[in-house]
């Protein structure tokens, strides 16, 4: 398993794992920024009033684009840095990455034209509701077969990808970015609206909480090695404060949302999501392409790595300076007249 890593030395070593480091660090900010906006568009239905869609919408206006830079910055730092492993996980996925890019432009559209009509404001709302369900089942179900491994071994079909383990990730993915979106709404409004996302959110932590034990118990049975990492001693001691830590934030979550907190919720969800994210890690480390390349392997030569990285350093300090930016220009509660600013 951990031949690349024993042979490397010096820069072949350091190389690759600071470039893993960097595409985990843009999956995961674009996972947790992008996932409570999409959260958003899950729940936008259920909102009884139309007021209320609107407040939900106005409330990811400002930032939504912003999140996406992160998906951007990933996918063309796979390709930068990892070559190989981008040749191998973009054919096994073609399908649904196309759909979820599909969906994405549907939603992005949708915001641009909700505001601009009465007439087709019904079909826009649903076009933006469409659109994140199917961008977020798309992202759970290549997460469920990249972990599950058989989509991308060779001589996989192209529907490989298609598995009972992947289309419940999917689901659970809904659940998740849903839980951040209601979380998010308790965060930035007030009065009914708010209500409402507190109780959506109460609900949801509950179903996040079971889906997580579910694939914890699933995952090792579709992928023997991840058994043997998690259940071997002295490993099963070692990173049992993993389940730990996300059974006492999802405690947390719902004590903070039944006790009227605002940032607690949002925040603990995206703890909540970390610890799901650590745990994958944990799992497939040291593999980039689950049973065939480890970080090595898949790493682009090390002048290439060295080049891609010095770009990288100057633009994930820019890109996390004006995301903080934004985010601090735009706080605080939406509105009546921020709505009404849309219009």
């Amino acid at each position: 398993m951990f031949e690349s890593f024993t042979e490397a030395t010096g820069l072949a070593l350091w190389l690759p794992l600071a470039a893993a480091a960097v595409i985990g660090l843009t999956v995961a900010m674009y996972v947790l920024m992008d996932g409570f906006d999409l959260g958003v568009g899950i729940l936008f239905p259920g909102a009884a009033r139309p007021e209320w869609r609107d407040a939900m919408m106005v409330s990811v206006a400002p930032v939504w684009d912003g999140n996406e830079t992160w998906l951007v910055l990933g996918g063309g730092g796979l390709l930068a840095l990892f070559p190989l492993a981008y040749a191998t996980l973009l054919p096994a996925f073609y399908l649904p990455l196309t759909l979820m890019l599909l969906a994405l432009i549907l939603r992005g559209v949708a915001f641009e034209f909700r505001f601009k009509t009465e007439a087709h404001k019904p079909f826009w709302s649903a076009s933006f509701h469409i659109g994140s369900v199917l961008a977020t089942l798309s992202q759970g179900v290549v997460l469920g077969a990249f972990a599950e491994g058989t989509a991308t071994l060779e001589g996989a079909g192209h529907w490989a990808w298609l598995t009972p383990f992947s289309v419940f990730v999917g689901l659970a993915m809904l659940a998740g970015y849903g839980l951040l979106g209601a979380t998010w709404i308790v965060k930035k409004t007030e009065g009914g609206l708010q209500a409402w996302a507190r109780e959506v959110a109460q609900r949801l932590v509950i179903v996040v909480a079971v889906a997580m034990v579910i694939v914890s118990i699933w995952m090792p049975t579709v992928a023997p090695e991840v058994a043997a990492r998690w259940f071997g001693w002295p490993n099963i001691a070692l990173l049992a404060p993993v389940p730990l830590l996300a059974g006492v934030l999802c405690v947390a979550i719902f004590v903070g949302l039944r006790r009227g907190g605002e940032d607690l919720p949002f925040y603990g969800s995206f703890a909540l999501f970390l610890t799901g994210y650590a745990g994958l890690a944990v799992s497939l480390f040291p593999y980039l392409v689950p049973g065939r390349y480890d970080i090595w392997q898949a790493a682009a030569g090390p002048k290439s790595l060295g080049f891609a990285l010095v770009g990288v350093v100057v633009m994930i300090p820019i890109i996390l300076g004006y995301t903080f930016y934004n985010y601090h220009v735009f706080r605080g509660k939406v509105r009546a007249e921020d709505v009404d600013a849309y219009h």
